[in-house]
């Protein structure tokens, strides 16, 4: 059976609009039924779920989220590592894809959401101002990777199936942000950099940097030589 796409967070409004749609026909109200059948398509985009091409590349650290790149750099992560972190800001305005994935596999440590603010999602202040939702993955081999859901300007719901203990592989779905929205991931210093702001991206499908090598990769690396 194939899989809709769409996520099931929006069939409630899909389903809506199209019975309101449908009644408005059957009534005769023909301006009321294009503009409801506009709004119907409108929702459907936003709600659309494409499936993507997972990369089997060793380390890679996959975009969690459509959208693009507003910050990509040094940046001091004080709430939940306190240290110092590569951290990459995406971008989601209401035509991106909204679905959020997993960048990278581990075990949920903890999901802690926070209430806050609504500025646009695309201001730097969005990131420690507002409403968000933060995701601490252990990685293995002792590594650690926060990811962070941020409501935007006309965001008013996050959506995460996380919770500790989960075991998540990269390229899951895991969660959403309605209408408009921004995603902070922190990684390591020692992590390599691949995107640049104002690059696109595909959540699960785009690399956004690569995680750094464990002692037992390179214990390997020397045993394969």
């Amino acid at each position: 059976m194939r899989r809709l796409l769409i996520a099931k967070e929006g069939l409630p409004y899909t389903i809506g609009l199209a019975v309101l749609a449908a009644l408005f026909a059957f009534l005769g109200l023909q301006f009321l039924t294009g503009l409801t059948l506009i709004a119907t398509l409108l929702v459907i985009n936003f709600f659309r779920d494409p499936n993507r091409v997972i990369p089997n590349v060793p380390h890679a650290v996959l975009a969690p989220a459509d959208g693009r790149i507003v910050f990509a750099g040094p940046a001091f992560e004080d709430r939940f590592l306190n240290r110092e972190t590569l951290k990459v800001s995406i971008f989601m305005s209401i035509f991106n894809v909204h679905v959020n994935r997993i960048p990278f596999s581990g075990e949920v440590e903890s999901v802690h959401y926070e209430k806050g603010k609504f500025l646009s999602a695309n201001l730097d202040q969005a990131s420690w101002s507002n409403e968000q939702n933060v995701v601490h993955l252990h990685v293995p081999g002792g590594g650690e990777i926060l990811f962070v859901q941020i409501a935007g300007l006309v965001a008013r719901r996050i959506v995460c199936s996380l919770k500790p203990g989960d075991h998540v592989r990269r390229g899951d779905r895991f969660g959403m942000i309605r209408f408009g929205s921004r995603l902070d991931l922190h990684v390591p210093t020692d992590s390599h950099l691949a995107v640049k702001k104002g690059q696109r991206v595909k959540a699960g499908e785009s690399i956004v940097c690569y995680y750094p090598r464990n002692k037992e990769d390179e214990e390997d690396k020397k045993r394969d030589r």
